[in-house]
C-alpha cells in the first residue's frame, strides 16, 4: 500500500478536491438551471437536516479511526486494526439505520412545522437511504488516512462526482412534471446514487489493498466481543470531534429554520422567502466555498501529522506544519476572495443566469476568507488533543450566529442581507476563537509580513481584473469571454505580484510533483 508524506498526501487531495468541485460546481449549474431559486431552496432545506444526521451516525469515527489505525500500524498489529474496523462498523451500521428510520417518519413534521414549507419532505426523503451508505465510506476511508494513503479516498471523491453529474439532469427533468418538489428529490437520488458507487469504489479497493493481513467477516462477533476497549478508545477521540461537527450541523439546521421564520416575522411571504434562502445558501455560498476542497486537504493531512509532532514533543515541526497549512490557505483563498467579490454580479449572471445573487456574494466573499484558515486550525487544535476547544469555540460561533440571524433577518430592511451578515459573524468568531486557542497552547505567532504581501497583490489583482473587465465587455465582448479572460488575466497579475513580493519561490515550486523540478529554476529563490 503506497504512503505519501504530509504534503504528498494534501496535493492528492487538493488535486482530487479540485476536479471534485468543478464537477461540483457544474452540478449545481445544471441543478440551478432545471429548479431555479425555488426548487434549489427545497433542496438546500433538505441538506441541513441530512448532515445533522450524517454526522451523529459518524460519531466522528472517521478522524478517531485515522488515529488508532495508524499506531496500530507502526506496532504492525493487524489484529488491532480489525478490531478498530469491526467496531466501527458496529457503531455506524447500527446508527446509520436507526437515524434513517427516524427521519423517515419525522420528514412530514420536519418539512411543515420547522422548514414552514411542506414541499421539502420529498427531498428529504428521497436522500435518506446516503446515511448507511455514506457509514460505511467514512469507515474505510479512515482506515486508508490511517495507513498515510489519500488516493483511495481522492479517486472515490471524483467518482461520486461523475456518477452524480451524470444522472442529476435526468432524473430532475424526468420528475419536473409532477412538481418542483419532486424534481428536487430527483437531485437527491442522483447524490445517492453517486455515493453508492463510490462506496462500491472504496469497498473494492480496501479488499484488494488489505490483501489476506485480516478478514472482516472472519470472527466479527467474537472481535466484536473483544472491543470493550477499542470503543473507548475511538469514542475518547471521536465524541469531540462529533461535537464540533455536531454543533455545525445542528446550527446549519437551525439556520435554515431560523431564517425561515425571521423572514416571515419581517413580512415575506414562503415562497418568496424560499427563493431567497436558495439564492444565498444555494448560489452564492456554493462559490465562495469553493477553496474549501484546499482547506479541507490540508486538515485531513493536518490531524496525523500535527499528532505524530506532538507525541514526540516537536514544537518546532508542529509550528512548521501549521504554517505550511496556513500559508497554502492564504495563498489559494485570497484570489477566490477577489474574484468573488470584483465579479460577483458577472458570475451569478453567468453561471446562474441569476444576477441578484450577487448581492450575496459581495457580503459574504470578505470574510470567507477566514473561514479558509478555520479547518486547518481545527484540525490542528485535534491533533493537540485539544478537541474540546474546538468542540467550545464552535459553540460559542454558531449560538452568536443563530441569535445574530434572527435579530437580523427579521427586520423588514435587512431581510436575507441580514442572514449574510449573520454568518459573516459567526465565521470571523469560530475562526479567532481556535487561533487564540493554539496561541494559548503553543505560543503559535503568525508571519504578518505574509499577511501584507498577499494583501497587496489582492489589491492589485482586484484593479485589474476590474479594469479589463470593464475593457473587454465594454469591447463589445460576449460577456462570458470577457469575464473568463478577466479572471485569467487577473490569476495571473496576481501570481506575477506573489512571485515580485517573494511569496512564492524556488523551493515552493521544486514541492509540485512530476514538474517542480523541472519549472524550479525559472522562480527566484525565496
Amino acid at each position: 500500500m503506497s504512503k505519501q508524506t504530509f504534503l504528498q498526501g494534501t496535493i492528492i487531495l487538493i488535486i482530487a478536491g479540485l476536479i471534485t468541485k468543478i464537477l461540483g460546481f457544474i452540478n449545481k449549474i445544471v441543478m440551478a438551471r432545471i429548479l431555479g431559486p425555488e426548487g434549489i431552496g427545497l433542496y438546500m432545506m433538505a441538506v441541513p437536516i441530512l448532515i445533522l444526521v450524517i454526522t451523529l451516525t459518524r460519531l466522528g469515527l472517521p478522524v478517531a479511526i485515522s488515529k488508532l489505525v495508524a499506531e496500530a500500524s507502526t506496532q504492525g498489529d493487524h489484529q488491532r486494526i480489525k478490531r478498530i474496523l469491526v467496531v466501527s462498523l458496529a457503531i455506524t451500521g447500527s446508527l446509520s439505520v436507526l437515524f434513517t428510520i427516524l427521519t423517515i417518519m419525522g420528514a412530514k413534521v420536519l418539512s411543515t412545522l420547522f422548514l414552514t414549507d411542506q414541499r421539502a419532505y420529498y427531498p428529504l426523503v428521497a436522500i435518506t437511504p446516503i446515511v448507511p451508505i455514506v457509514a460505511i465510506s467514512s469507515v474505510i476511508k479512515g482506515y486508508f488516512q490511517g495507513k498515510q494513503n489519500m488516493k483511495p479516498s481522492a479517486y472515490s471523491q471524483v467518482i461520486e462526482q461523475v456518477v452524480r453529474i451524470s444522472l442529476v439532469a435526468f432524473l430532475s427533468i424526468l420528475l419536473l412534471p409532477y412538481g418542483l418538489e419532486f424534481a428536487a428529490a430527483g437531485a437527491m437520488i442522483s447524490v445517492v446514487i453517486g455515493e453508492a458507487a463510490a462506496l462500491l469504489y472504496l469497498f473494492t479497493t480496501f479488499e484488494l489493498r488489505k490483501g489476506k493481513t485480516f478478514k472482516i467477516r472472519s470472527q466479527f462477533f467474537a472481535q466484536l466481543a473483544k472491543g470493550k476497549q477499542t470503543l473507548k478508545e475511538l469514542l475518547r477521540i471521536g465524541l469531540p470531534t462529533t461535537g464540533s461537527g455536531l454543533i455545525g450541523s445542528i446550527s446549519w439546521t437551525m439556520e435554515a429554520i431560523i431564517v425561515a421564520q425571521s423572514l416571515a416575522l419581517a413580512g415575506i411571504a414562503t415562497a418568496v422567502a424560499t427563493a431567497q434562502y436558495g439564492l444565498l445558501s444555494g448560489y452564492a455560498i456554493p462559490l465562495v466555498t469553493l477553496p474549501m476542497f484546499i482547506t479541507y486537504s490540508l486538515s485531513v493531512s493536518l490531524v496525523p501529522a500535527v499528532s505524530e509532532a506532538a507525541a514526540k514533543r516537536d514544537y518546532r515541526l508542529i509550528h512548521r506544519r501549521i504554517y505550511q497549512a496556513i500559508r497554502i490557505a492564504l495563498l489559494f483563498g485570497a484570489p477566490s476572495t477577489v474574484l468573488m467579490y470584483v465579479f460577483a454580479v458577472p458570475l451569478t449572471k453567468v453561471i446562474y443566469q441569476a444576477p441578484e445573487a450577487g448581492v450575496f456574494l459581495q457580503i459574504l466573499a470578505p470574510f470567507f476568507l477566514l473561514l479558509y484558515f478555520q479547518g486547518p486550525l481545527q484540525a490542528t487544535l485535534q491533533g493537540l488533543d485539544k478537541a474540546n476547544a474546538a468542540m467550545m469555540n464552535t459553540l460559542i460561533g454558531n449560538v452568536v450566529k443563530i441569535i445574530a440571524i434572527f435579530l437580523l433577518a427579521s427586520r423588514p430592511e435587512l431581510g436575507i442581507n441580514g442572514a449574510a451578515m449573520a454568518i459573516n459573524i459567526g465565521i470571523c468568531l469560530v475562526t479567532l476563537l481556535h487561533f487564540f486557542s493554539i496561541v494559548k497552547i503553543i505560543s503559535f505567532s503568525l508571519h504578518i509580513w505574509d499577511f501584507i504581501k498577499v494583501g497587496v497583490a489582492m489589491l492589485i489583482m482586484a484593479y485589474s481584473g476590474k479594469y479589463m473587465l470593464e475593457k473587454l465587455y465594454g469591447a463589445s465582448i460576449e460577456l462570458l469571454w470577457a469575464l473568463i479572460l478577466s479572471i485569467i488575466g487577473a490569476m495571473c497579475v496576481y501570481l506575477f505580484s506573489l512571485i515580485m513580493l517573494k511569496m512564492i519561490g524556488k523551493q515552493d515550486v521544486e514541492r509540485i510533483p512530476y514538474i517542480g523540478k523541472g519549472i524550479a529554476p525559472l522562480f527566484p529563490k525565496r
